[in-house]
């Protein structure tokens, strides 16, 4: 005898991703479908996004963040979407059983599919390893943009910048509309990440923005106080009352970590198949779990197209078989999807591989499938922005598929 289960499918992440997929799964007929979020209300990180756009393709107008998200949960509980706000999974078992925390206590519920859809964060300052004293004043965007948008508080108004990728730009539009005027950007790398004319904003509003230049010491005793920079060797002292970390996504994996699907080496997130099956064929991800950062709109879309997947396979109800790896050389920091099964539904959720570069490089870009060469590109490729490579039909079956970058000397 089957035991009950407490839903069709329960969805981990109430962010665009993860309403997306619950949406598509009730739009299809699936009945009994779960958000968990542990926040008080739906919408993610988009919650305390201060700027604009969202929403264009998906609701066909422009909101800001905050909108977005509360048009995200009108939208759920439109479609009859169960959401459980409050409620933190703090284990990914076996068999669709997870582990969370409520204000009750610690309960077990089980599905006959799970959706991971929990996101990405910044990385913060311990994970950057940056030097010198540990005064109050050194946070990431999503902290500023949070004091901002639900305790109207700014913690600082004279910030250090570091970053330039366009959440640096966001981080640095909340402070000049909410009275902080940072004292310069910096960008370790030797180029903007931001493309143009986005990477133009800092020169534009008057802020200093200099590459190739990281933090040397950070000083402070109750608070930051100033900071030394580096460039070329050389430091010298800037003075300011804040430091705002921007940038650097990574996916916010814990369940993958403590599960036995484990994390993809290249991405740091969950690891997916053309149709957005984890190693557990009950367990499905999308979104910024996959790899930091995609925009909302991005992750709507994605979660939207691994929903409907989900949704074909409870009708389907098979097995996909052994998964294949996808490899690929440096500089390539990561490939979505990252495995390929040949068993897997005739309409995938992944239509595309998504690749990203490490660093700047020039060079010819090729896919191979069982050692031939079915596309290439040569240009110069850009870190840390979204390459698009179509997925041939014949790499799902495939015994080997890997991505070739041949760098030009």
């Amino acid at each position: 005898m089957i035991a009950a289960r407490d839903a069709d499918v329960i969805v981990v992440g109430g962010g665009p991703a993860g309403v997306a997929a619950a949406l598509e799964l009730r739009r299809r007929g699936v009945d009994r479908v779960v958000i968990l979020d542990r926040e008080p209300s739906l919408g993610g990180a988009t919650r305390h996004c201060m700027h604009s756009p969202f929403g264009m393709r998906e609701f066909g107008r422009v909101y800001f963040g905050g909108a977005y998200g509360r048009r995200l949960q009108r939208e759920a509980e439109a479609r009859g979407v169960e959401i459980r706000t409050g409620h933190s999974v703090v284990s990914l078992g076996a068999d669709g059983a997870l582990t969370v925390a409520t204000h009750r206590g610690v309960e077990t519920l089980t599905a006959r599919r799970v959706v991971l859809a929990t996101g990405a964060r910044e990385t913060p300052r311990s994970a950057r390893l940056l030097p010198g004293d540990r005064p109050v004043g050194v946070v990431t965007t999503g902290t500023l943009q949070a004091y901002v948008a639900f305790h109207g508080l700014m913690p600082f108004r004279r910030p250090l910048i570091v970053g330039s990728e366009l959440v640096s730009l966001s981080a640095l539009a909340t402070c000049l509309l909410h009275g902080a005027r940072p004292v310069a950007m910096i960008e370790a790398a030797p180029h903007t990440l931001a493309r143009a004319p986005l990477d133009w904003f800092p020169t534009v509003a008057g802020v200093p923005f200099h590459t190739a230049t990281d933090i040397a010491d950070i000083r402070g005793a109750g608070r930051v106080e100033a900071v030394e920079i580096r460039r070329d060797g050389r430091t010298r002292p800037l003075v300011c009352d804040g430091v705002l970390l921007t940038g650097r996504f990574t996916p916010e994996s814990a369940l993958c970590l403590q599960s036995p699907l484990g994390v993809d080496a290249g991405s740091g997130g969950a690891a997916v198949d053309q149709d957005g099956r984890t190693a557990d064929p009950n367990v499905f991800a999308a979104g910024n779990l996959l790899r930091g950062v995609e925009s909302g709109g991005w992750s709507f879309r994605e979660g939207r197209a691994v929903g409907a997947a989900v949704a074909d396979d409870l009708a389907a109800d098979r097995d996909p078989g052994a998964a294949v790896p996808v490899t690929y050389d440096p500089p390539i920091k990561l490939a979505v999807p990252s495995l390929l099964r040949r068993g897997g539904l005739p309409a995938p959720a992944f239509r595309e591989f998504q690749l990203r570069m490490l660093r700047r490089a020039r060079g010819r870009l090729s896919l191979e499938i069982d050692g031939r060469a079915v596309w290439s590109r040569h240009g110069l490729w850009m870190p840390e922005r979204r390459i698009l490579v179509p997925m041939p039909p014949s790499a799902p079956a495939a015994g080997r598929v890997h991505f070739r970058f041949e760098e030009d000397t």
